[in-house]
This record gives structure tokens, sequence and C-alpha cells, in this order.
């Protein structure tokens, strides 16, 4: 991949790669945005029904609510774990296959185990069977997640002319807040409709059952979308050097052969974004509505997470634009910044039980958090050459997926019930925020690299 200035040249001989017009670039665009939201709601869901629902339903009854919440939040971070699993599987498929088919059959293996999360039966109906069901469905979800972020992100940043790569990029990225809203909305909605009797028994299953619907996304795209130029040539270099006898290797082998120090720099990035992200959506609805934390309605703790997601929405595609004219690298350091001091602010405002104060403490870390998450596509895009581009930008994002926000939950409960108070989470999100400030500053800057598939 070449580094070099940006020049008039280069910059012509990527958007001759392209091959998209604009109206067909804002068709992709807008289908990774959907795509990826309904993806984002499945996986989302999890998290608020694990916050909610799941320590009663799927746990015994004599387990203590602290480690029955704690039990639940370890079957979402059991989600993470498979992530990158999921990246290596669909990132081979991707980077051989291409990155349309790799995103279809994600949107599919999502929409299968979501909606079959919502047809198991409760620990009193089956016993231990059933959180063992539970955890093989999450399982799936973080497959098929774990292959979804990089076949959308790349469906949009290869065909993005080189100047926009972040701003087209953060359509597939703001599925993530989109997500929440939706989440938290059909929650929301089912709490309104149901008695909380039949919310317990049925009504959380609703939104699960209804990601069938995601499937017709799948659909759409397998029919209205063709695969980047960038892997079409690539896929023609492919074919001229097997035909010449020329043996080539699995595409995440050679990914971690030829770019080892960026994947792990890449995973160190994303865990401040991820450990902020999670906590924020997930452990503080533990806290905020349990018995063992604040004791607030639920309602009122989904309605401050709804408001914080639909902030980001908007921070998230501005800051992406914005790093096309000043680079990722830079604002993606002052998003660490500004996050890992907000911590310290973040459990104070919702100690006040104010609807509003607790909605401005999470709406501003969800803000902060995307001057990080808004550059990231366009960053983790432009990192990699083209033939190993879906593996590696995929294993550097789902292993910082893990350390970050599959384990942040459950680290934030242990925390807080070994001290009893949450000084100790504020501490742990900063110490995550400097290790993404390091391992973005050892990165280069990347928004003036080329992106086709002659690097």
């Amino acid at each position: 991949m070449q580094t070099g200035p940006d020049s008039a040249n280069a910059a012509a001989a990527e958007n001759s790669a392209t091959l998209q017009s604009p109206r067909e670039l804002r068709r992709v665009a807008f289908t990774a945005l959907i795509g990826t939201s309904i993806e984002w709601y499945d996986f989302f869901l999890y998290g608020t029904a694990a916050a909610l629902i799941f320590p009663a339903l799927f746990f015994p009854p004599s387990m203590p609510p602290l480690v029955a919440q704690f039990a639940s939040f370890t079957t979402f971070a059991v989600g993470f774990f498979a992530r990158p699993l999921g990246g290596v599987l669909f990132g081979n498929f991707g980077d051989r296959h291409g990155r349309k088919r790799a995103l279809i059959a994600a949107l599919v293996l999502m929409a299968v185990s979501t909606t079959c999360i919502g047809l198991l039966p409760s620990y009193t109906q089956a016993g231990w069977l059933a959180p063992l069901l539970l955890v093989a469905l999450r399982i799936l979800q973080g497959l098929a997640i774990g292959g979804q972020w990089a076949g959308a992100v790349l469906l949009v940043t290869e065909n993005a002319p080189a100047r926009q790569r972040g701003f087209y990029g953060s359509f597939a990225q703001v599925g993530v807040p989109v997500g929440v809203v939706l989440a938290n909305c059909a929650f929301l909605a089912m709490g309104a409709l149901t008695s909380a009797e039949d919310f317990a028994v049925w009504g959380w299953r609703v939104p699960f059952i209804a990601s069938v619907l995601l499937i017709g996304v799948a659909v759409y795209a397998q029919f209205k979308l063709e695969d980047t130029a960038a892997f079409r040539q690539l896929q023609a270099k492919n074919a001229a050097s097997a035909a010449a006898g020329v043996v080539q290797r699995a595409p995440v082998l050679q990914a971690l052969r030829q770019y080892p120090r960026q994947i792990a720099l890449a995973a160190g990035a994303f865990i401040g974004v991820q450990v902020s992200f999670y906590i924020c959506i997930a452990f503080v609805v533990a806290y905020g509505s349990g018995a063992s934390g604040l004791g607030l309605p639920k309602s009122l703790m989904l309605s401050a997470v709804l408001i914080g997601a639909a902030a980001m929405i908007p921070t998230t595609i501005g800051f992406a634009a914005l790093s096309d004219r000043i680079g990722r690298r830079r604002l993606y350091m002052v998003g660490a910044v500004l996050s890992g001091c907000w911590a310290f602010a973040l459990f104070p405002l919702l100690e006040t039980r104010s609807l509003l104060w607790i909605s401005v403490g999470i709406a501003t870390a969800q803000v902060f958090g995307s001057i990080m998450y808004g550059p990231l596509a366009a960053l983790l895009s432009e990192m990699f050459e083209t033939r190993v581009r879906y593996s590696a930008a995929t294993l550097g994002y789902q292993l910082g997926a893990i350390f970050g926000g599959g384990l942040a939950p459950s680290i934030a409960t242990a925390i807080l019930g070994q001290t009893g108070n949450t000084f100790g989470i504020s501490v742990y999100m900063a110490i995550t925020c400097a290790i993404t400030f390091v391992c973005m500053w050892l990165l280069p800057e990347t928004h003036r690299n080329e992106m086709h598939a002659t690097d």
C-alpha cells in the first residue's frame, strides 16, 4: 500500500477504481446503514435483555441477584469471544469470494440466531439446557457480527471517493447507535404494551422474533448491489496468478504475517471506544434499574440510553467527515482523552437519579466516543491492502471488541461487587482510554493512503 502524499494522479487512479456513480454510491451507503442497523439491533437486544430479563429467566431462582447478573453478562461476553472467529471465517470468505457475499451470509446467520433466542424455553421449563442453548445462539450472533462489520464497511469505503472515505464509511458505523435506538425502542414499546408479568413471559420475545426481517435486507443486497471494483480487480489478478500456478496463502494468514503490528495496535486503539460504549448501553441499565444499584425504573434508564445513542448518530457522521479534512489520528486521540476524563463525571451524574442529568452523562460519553468511532471505518480500511483488507480490518476490530466491549459489563459488575462504589469503574474506563491513546499515537496517519487493487 502506498502511503505517500495524496497527489492528484493517485487520487484520480483510486477514484477510477471505484467505478461508482453518486447514485450507486448512495444506494450502497444506504444499504450498509440499513443492514448494519438491523444487525446491531439484534446484537444489542441481547445486551439489554442480559441487563433486564435474562438473570431471572435463564438462571436458577435461588441464585443471588448480583451473581445472576454477572452470569448473564458473562453470556453476553461469549458473543464477543466468537467475533474474531467470525472475522477469520468471513474474512477469508470475503477476501476470496467478495465483500457482498460475506455480508449476505452474515446477515442471514444473525437473523436466524436472534429469532431463535426469542423462542428459547426458560430455566424453569428446561433447566440448565436453557442457558446452554442461550450461549450457543449467542456464539452464532458473535460469528455473524464478526463477519458483518468489515463486509458493510468495505462495500462503502472501497467504493467511496478518496477524499470522502470517512464520510461514506460512517454510514456503516452509524448502524451501531441506530441499532441501540431500535433495540431500546423495542423494549420500551413492549414494556408499555404489556404488563410486567406478560413482558417477563413473552413480551421480551417479540423484538427478538422480529429479527427475521433481516433476511429481507440480505435478499435486497443480493439482487441490488454489486461487489466493489477493488475486489473485482483483485479477483482478476488472483485468477491470473492461479492460472500461472501460483499457490496463494489463506488471506487471514497473509494478514497476520504481513501486518501483525498494525492489527495489534488497531485492536488496542479500539479498546477504549468499546469499554465506554458498552458501559453506557448495558452496565448502566443494570446498575440504574437493579436492586443492587440505584433502583430506578427500567424505562428511565432505557430512555436515557436511547437519548445517548441518538446523540451519537449525527456526531459519528460529522466527526468522520471532519477526519477526511484533518486526518484520523489526531482526532481519534482527542476523543480518547475526552472519553477518559468524562469517565469520572459519568457515575456522579447517574447518581443524581434525574433523567436529565443521567441523559447528559450518557449522551456526552457517547458523543466523545463518536469522535473515535466515526473515523474508524476509514482508518482500518486504509491501513491494509486489498488482498487481505477484509481479514486484517475485521481482526483488528473484533480483537479490540473482545478486550473492550465483551468484558466491560462483567468487569464493571465485579468492580461494583468488590468495592461497593463506582469510582473503580471510572478508573478502569480511563485506563482503557489511555491504552487507546498510546496505540493510536503509535499508528501512522492514513487518510492520504491509496486504496486501489494495484497497491
